[in-house]
């Protein structure tokens, strides 16, 4: 699988590499429940994956302070944690994702992540799902602010030394294709996550995938087009 001209390669995690959706609902709908307050709609937690946790629930939230945040958050965090060590617990790779990170994990190919994720999160479900030894560069709201700023990318660019010019990010959002843009780097948005096509177009993305095996297709098309 070709990368083209890029040596980092970043990618999302919820909705582009992991299907969360049902995971992320339960544990948003017990953390509002927790507080007395209206659960909110899937599709609603469907339009906040992707940014850091204090900012999704503050969207989710009709009249937001902080003492409401901090709580849900909390709450939020306790919920995942006990559900992450369910025997019913699932969070499934899409499909095509395991066989597209390892054709890409190259020696001259950096790959990382820049997620919406908690970095302990991150942790638990890259070692769950064996992918910890593919990524170089794990961004998560810890370190830098919330997408669509680009904080994420400028830090995974400084750790890895490249060039805006030799990243590509790989999102499933608005969030992310806006974070790649601000950043000045490109990116791939992916058909199967919580923001519809024609919004990552509209956002920016310069290339656009229905399913994985597609990916070195439109990578080799931002590199003919970098050209």
């Amino acid at each position: 699988m070709g990368a083209g001209p890029f040596k980092l390669i970043l990618f999302d995690f919820d909705g582009t590499l992991v299907d969360s959706q049902a995971n992320i609902h339960r544990c948003m709908a017990l953390a509002f429940e927790s507080r007395g307050l209206a659960v909110p709609a899937p599709a609603a937690v469907r339009r906040v994956v992707g940014l850091s946790l204090e900012l999704a629930v503050r969207r989710l939230l009709e009249e937001p302070d902080r003492h409401h945040v901090d709580a849900l958050c909390a709450r939020y965090r306790e919920a995942f944690f006990a559900w992450r060590h369910d025997p019913d617990y699932r969070e499934e790779l899409f499909p095509g994702a395991r066989e597209a990170l390892e054709a890409l994990d190259r020696p001259e190919v950096c790959l990382g992540v820049a997620t919406g994720k908690n970095l302990r999160g991150l942790h638990a479900a890259l070692e769950r799902h064996g992918l910890a030894e593919r990524f170089v560069t794990l961004q998560t709201p810890d370190h830098s602010p919330s997408k669509p700023h680009p904080g994420m990318v400028l830090r995974a660019l400084a750790e890895i030394g490249c060039a805006p010019e030799e990243t590509v990010l790989i999102g499933d959002t608005t969030y992310d294709i806006e974070m790649a843009c601000n950043a000045g780097v490109s990116s791939i948005g992916v058909g199967w996550g919580y923001h519809g096509p024609e919004e990552l177009r509209a956002a920016g993305a310069r290339g656009l995938v229905e399913r994985f095996e597609a990916l070195p297709g439109a990578l080799a098309a931002l590199a003919e087009d970098g050209r």
